[in-house]
């Protein structure tokens, strides 16, 4: 099965989208490629050096491929956390902008 999908995170498939990206792919039993939709340069999608060697930005488009039992679910959350936009300046549950200082 295969799949494309225009990656969405500002950063692209780098840093913290790309470590999201890797675990996600690690938590399925299916085998799991990554690489540009109008190349041949499909990578290991359990592999951060890998993934993170594609240098995909955000605009890009990139085919995701999986093979195994559960390789539909792969696909599903992989292009969902593709597609979905990542807060890099502030990502976390703390709300303190305000400062400590005073």
């Amino acid at each position: 099965m295969e799949r494309i999908v225009e990656v969405v995170p500002a950063a692209g498939l780098h840093a913290r989208p790309a470590s999201e990206f890797v675990q996600t792919a690690n938590g399925f039993d299916s085998e799991v490629t990554v690489g540009r939709a109008d190349g041949d340069d499909a990578v290991s999608a359990n592999s951060m050096l890998a993934v993170t060697g594609l240098n995909v930005d955000h605009g890009e488009q990139v085919r995701i491929t999986a093979e195994g039992d559960d390789a539909a679910a792969a696909l599903d959350e992989l292009e969902a956390l593709l597609s979905t936009p990542v807060e890099d300046e502030d990502s976390g549950e703390g709300e303190g902008e305000g400062g400590g200082d005073g």
